[in-house]
């Protein structure tokens, strides 16, 4: 059993489009079949869900003609059905409520992205008894879809400010509830779309262990429910499932603060942190046209579909501008093949009958081929235009460098010295310079001396970057609060130190030769050095390693807890193991350096490859989360507020 998130849930929302029957089947009881056209209606949230599932032209594939907002002004089209796909809500609820009295549609599938508290559906039957119209709903439905699939194993709940709820000094015990409940929720669709009960691991004490603890609780009253979301794989598929349960490992955000904060060299990464990705899609700027203040912006899609974005967005971007000649050269090689295919070499001792068949054949070939062809070159000019915008960045700010010495400072190699000469260079932004700053605060071995960060904080004040994060994440580091500390793996961590790295060395661009295409991108980069023999082993990676060899001792995984919704509540057994599959979850935040740390160890794991799905409430660059630190440097009275 090979878990894809992207997956179940992409074939759950087409069920839902089909009226929640299986495509291509028997229209059902409400009415729907294949070839019946529909309305969508959407709101905030669930559009979101959508994205990076299905495109415009997949949904009209689905029969879905129109894509509507639910608080957008709508017309009625009577003759059509409507799919509602929404929140649930008291807005929502009384939008529903609105728009079946006013008979907007022929009939009204309504889906909740998940379960429906009972005062809402009261609510929402009362209101359509109410407006005469109770003929008009065909079905109800709790879809269990409140989250974002972005890859097969990567996932996010879309709840950008979690870190921030959960660690509030000042939130009141409802405002926490509020926030665990969401995290709850979220993960239990994530496992009812999945159909898992997976056995949870998390380090003892903090927001892991609510979270833990809350959704033990809610898949045990699933289980003991009539209709169980988790017994839908019958026959021998489920007892497989059922045998080969994955295991759910939840971490809170401080296990490891470093990692959302430090600066990234492989290509998903740089692309999230500095283009600002979001939806796996980003938004550039094209170059203004004469006359023009500025350039249009244009979006780019970048997903498992992307050949080039799957097979190379781990590779470190020096490479990245190798990788796209490459695909350019097979690129241009296919046009030439096709062009000597259907280009006229006359024989005029050849058969008539036989050339006009042979050419007619190379064309029916060419104009076959010709879409897949078409399509390669977007991709690769995509792509070219990505890696054109994140090497102006990173010539800019010296992105290379600030990498460099965070390996260093997480490397135990780089020491106060190197940070002040860094924080001195002229390049860089307030917020790269504090983001090192941070690396290193957090990773080195010993509590820097006041001196040290005296120096330190002159240099960032200077610059003009935000003291409060440093002031907050100073006090949690004097407190023993921060998780890794001079290499380690982390509060509760099974092991001490990091993959160490050779050849670690700081690289200046060389200057720009120039940004057309037809000089070769590769060209552009040859003074940006591969910085690193190897890939980075995050914290969590060390500790989900030995969770799942099932690896015992005061050294190992005893300090965490265990819960298994499916054995006698109260009485946590050791969980069997080893693993081979494993949903590792981070409250407060993930990134992408953190999920390409675990899918490289899952890829090499000996004696056999692990599969890994990593989910966090949310993914979040670098200058997100330094947000959310300097929100709690002022709540927490680390820093005073601003004037």
């Amino acid at each position: 059993m090979v878990l894809n998130v992207r997956q179940r849930q992409a074939d759950a929302v087409v069920r839902m489009l089909h009226f929640n029957s299986p495509p291509g089947g028997k229209p059902g009881a409400s009415g729907g079949s294949d070839d019946t056209y529909k309305v969508l209606v959407l709101d905030s949230h669930t559009k979101d869900i959508l994205a990076p599932l299905l495109h415009v032209n997949e949904l009209r594939r689905h029969g879905v003609t129109l894509h509507l907002m639910l608080d957008a002004d709508r017309q009625p089209i009577p003759d059509v059905p409507a799919v509602y796909f929404v929140q649930p809500s008291e807005a929502a609820v009384a939008r529903i409520i609105q728009d079946v009295q006013r008979g907007l549609y022929d009939a009204f599938h309504l889906n909740f992205s998940t379960h429906i508290p009972r005062p809402l559906m009261e609510k929402l039957a009362a209101g359509v008894v109410a407006g005469n119209a109770a003929a008009r709903v065909a079905r109800v439905y709790d879809q269990h879809n409140r989250f974002l699939s972005l890859e097969a194993g990567l996932f996010t709940l879309g709840l950008p400010d979690t870190y921030l709820q959960l660690n509030d000094p000042a939130a009141q015990d409802s405002q926490i509830e509020a926030a665990v409940s969401a995290v709850v929720d979220g993960l239990f669709c994530v496992l009812a779309t999945l159909s898992v009960v997976p056995i949870i691991r998390c380090p003892r004490g903090g927001a892991a262990e609510h979270v833990a603890a809350a959704l033990d609780a809610k898949l045990r009253d699933a289980l003991a429910g009539r209709a169980s979301l988790f017994a839908e794989g019958g026959g021998a598929a489920g007892l497989a499932a059922s045998l080969q349960r994955p295991l759910l490992c939840l971490f809170d955000r401080n296990f490891e603060l470093s990692v959302v904060l430090q600066h990234a060299w492989t290509y998903k990464p740089l692309v999230h942190d500095v283009l600002a990705m979001r939806l796996n899609r980003v938004s550039l700027q094209d170059a203004p046209l004469p006359g023009q203040a500025a350039g249009a912006r244009k979006a780019y899609e970048v997903d498992d579909a992307d050949f080039f974005w799957t097979g190379h967005g781990r590779e470190q971007f020096p490479k990245i501008a190798e990788q796209v000649e490459v695909e350019l050269g097979k690129y241009k090689q296919s046009i030439e093949e096709l062009n000597r295919k259907t280009g006229s070499h006359l024989d005029p001792t050849a058969d008539p009958a036989e050339l006009m068949s042979s050419n007619t054949r190379n064309l029916m070939s060419a104009v076959s081929s010709l879409p897949e062809l078409t399509e390669k070159k977007r991709v690769i000019d995509k792509h070219t235009n990505l890696a054109t915008a994140l090497l102006g960045c990173i010539k800019a700010r010296q992105l290379d460098a600030y990498y460099a010495l965070e390996e260093e400072c997480i490397s135990g190699k780089a020491d106060a010295a190197a940070v002040t000469a860094q924080l001195q260079s002229p390049a860089g932004t307030p917020a790269d310079k504090l983001r090192l700053a941070l690396v290193w605060l957090l990773t080195c071995e010993m509590v820097p001396s006041e001196g040290e960060c005296q120096a330190v904080e002159a240099l960032l004040q200077g610059c003009g970057a935000d003291m409060a994060a440093w002031s907050y994440v100073k006090r949690m580091r004097r407190l023993n609060l921060t998780g890794r500390q001079g290499g380690g793996a982390g509060a509760g961590s099974v092991s001490d130190g990091l993959s160490s790295f050779s050849g670690a060395a700081s690289s200046q661009l060389t200057t720009l030769l120039g940004t057309t295409f037809g000089q070769g991108l590769s060209s552009l980069t040859k003074g940006v050095k591969n910085l690193l023999a190897g890939e980075q082993q995050a914290a969590v990676t060390v500790a989900v390693e030995a969770l799942m060899d099932g690896r015992t001792g005061p050294d190992a995984t005893d300090a965490y807890a265990v819960f298994d919704p499916k054995g006698p509540a109260g009485r946590a057994q050791r969980p069997p193991g080893p693993f081979k599959e494993a949903l590792v979850f981070m409250v407060g935040g993930g990134n992408y350096l953190e999920a390409e740390s675990l899918s490289c160890w899952a890829s090499r794991a000996q004696p056999t490859p692990k599969h890994i799905i990593y989910g966090a409430t949310d993914l979040l660059a670098g200058e997100d989360f330094l947000k959310q630190l300097s929100s709690l440097g002022y709540k927490s009275g680390a820093a005073a507020p601003p004037q």
